[in-house]
């Protein structure tokens, strides 16, 4: 994706803006997803381009003022947007300070609006059933319906599991293993469910491709696109997001995103027997990144639950 051009101070301000490209890069590579960084850009060009002062004039006022204002589509902003651009300046501020470029942050001032947090949904075994049981017996559908396996059996967030290539694939006698790329770059190796492997070899078959004749940096989710399959690329998680749409439309089940099927994971193992602890090891929960003695406790280990997780979705 091509960097837009950033022209958000003034004439004399190429200094501030490399500090904002600093920034953003940073903000890519410590939290692993373009995603964040290209909201972050987005919201700093806005709240500087409506300003047009470089960031050590800013007053907590004008940040408030931004923060609480309409957006590009004329709406009044809720608390979890308002908090959002909060967030965003003050990020961007203490780095700042961090390097010695400015003194204060115009956030600390700012008191974020509270947020009554809605709680996480999950599908349960029996609706990842009946999905699973509208999914039809195409090329197309039976690798959908290995996605939504090895995401429902992982855990692992959409692009972890978007991302997977051939060369992700290992063996260990009878187990089989999935090497990923977390969040924050952290890589991490994990047994995968029998289940979603023979479903993943099952639609690899239906598409003419096997993991034997597959280069390693081939996507293990084959795609009808041409230029995307020269490459080697799978779909897309937008080919994804709409097919999934359809399938929870069919089934008679609430419209949800891909991060659906990592709360089911969470869920079923709950209800499977596991401790809150195991869960969150075993989802890389955040509160764990920092403790490198659980990732290393689960390096490669055998997946103990996953058994129970497939029965409880019939596969």
């Amino acid at each position: 994706m091509q960097q837009r051009e950033i022209r958000v101070f003034d004439d004399t301000a190429e200094g501030w803006e490399r500090s904002l490209m600093a920034f953003l890069a940073e903000k890519e590579r410590r939290s692993g997803s373009r995603r964040t960084m290209e909201s972050y850009s987005r919201m700093l060009q806005d709240f500087f381009g409506r300003l047009g002062k470089p960031p050590d004039q800013v007053t907590s006022q004008e940040v408030f003022t931004w923060a609480h204002g309409k957006g590009l589509s004329g709406k009044e902003p809720g608390p979890v947007t308002i908090g959002a651009r909060m967030a965003c300046i003050s990020s961007f501020y203490k780095f700042l300070i961090r390097l010695e470029i400015v003194t204060s942050n115009p956030c600390d001032a700012l008191e974020r609006p509270r947020v009554q947090q809605s709680p996480p949904r999950g599908l349960s075994g029996e609706e990842i059933q009946r999905l699973l049981a509208v999914i039809p017996v195409t090329r197309s559908g039976l690798r959908d319906k290995a996605i939504i396996l090895t995401l429902t059996l992982t855990g692992r967030r959409r692009t972890e599991v978007l991302s997977l290539t051939r060369g992700d694939i290992s063996e260990d006698g009878d187990t089989i293993y999935y090497s990923y790329r977390g969040k924050g770059g952290k890589a991490a190796k994990r047994e995968l469910a029998r289940p979603a492997f023979n479903a993943i070899i099952e639609a690899l078959t239906v598409w003419g491709k096997s993991l034997e004749a597959m280069e390693p940096g081939e996507s293990l989710w084959p795609t009808d696109h041409a230029e995307r399959a020269e490459q080697g690329l799978g779909l897309t998680s937008g080919t994804f997001y709409a097919n999934l749409r359809r399938y929870l439309k069919v089934a008679g089940l609430p419209l949800a995103g891909v991060h659906i099927f990592r709360h089911s994971a969470a869920k079923l193992r709950r209800d499977a027997g596991e401790s809150i602890e195991d869960v969150s090891r075993f989802l890389d929960h955040s509160s764990l990144q920092v403790t490198t003695t659980y990732l290393r406790r689960l390096e490669g280990q055998e997946d103990k639950s996953w058994r129970k997780v497939a029965e409880a979705i019939g596969v």
